[in-house]
């Protein structure tokens, strides 16, 4: 299969990259470190990546962004990050990206643990996620040519423990690579309209 994994660079999708590469043709996109750059928080960019790339089997998301805030300082400007990021962008992949992906492919975009398990300062961040987990529901129900949608909603990674280990306390951080086995599941599975979670 021809994948398309945005966020490639990052802690999740360079191991999303290593469990696909062995028997796909995977194509790196990302802000830094890819095979082609793109902005998921740009319209004309997404456009721009899907131009390039052509027809794929199956697009995968690991890339989103959002701003950890204490709900009496966060403000609208913090709060659009989460929103222009990790929700409008990854929808957007999808609503740009039907017309790329050939029949009975699939998307796979990204939530997280904090819209089930909330943590201090995470409102904005759940928020979003569950506003991509709900998307992704709906429209399961939606999706032409036999495509498929899902979405991985992975717990605080290993990898990234030292940094966040604050946010989450008594948490159980999972390695990279194990996520990673939730997008395989998405992409091969023949599920749709799930959202894998791992903790």
């Amino acid at each position: 299969m021809k994948i398309l994994v945005i966020g490639a660079s990052g802690t999740i999708g360079q191991k999303v990259v290593e469990e696909l590469e062995a028997e796909n043709e995977v194509i790196r996109a990302g802000r830094n470190g890819a095979d082609i750059q793109v902005d998921i928080t740009s319209v004309d960019s997404i456009k721009e990546m899907y131009k390039k790339v052509g027809k794929v089997d199956a697009v995968v998301n690991a890339a989103g962004g959002a701003k950890f805030a204490p709900l009496t300082e966060l403000t609208p400007e913090l709060n659009e990050v989460g929103i222009n990021y990790k929700q409008k962008g990854q929808i957007n992949l999808v609503l740009l990206g039907l017309a790329h992906v050939k029949d009975g492919g699939s998307f796979t975009l990204t939530t997280g643990v904090m819209m089930d398990d909330p943590i201090l300062q995470g409102a904005s961040i759940a928020m979003v996620n569950g506003a991509v987990k709900h998307f992704v529901k709906a429209a399961a129900i939606e999706m032409p040519r036999g495509i498929r949608i899902n979405s991985v909603s992975p717990t605080v990674v290993q990898e990234s423990l030292d940094r966040l280990e604050s946010f989450f306390p008594g948490f159980e951080a999972v390695p990279a690579k194990r996520i990673a086995k939730a997008y395989l599941k998405s992409v091969y599975s023949g599920q749709t309209g799930q959202n894998f979670e791992v903790y």
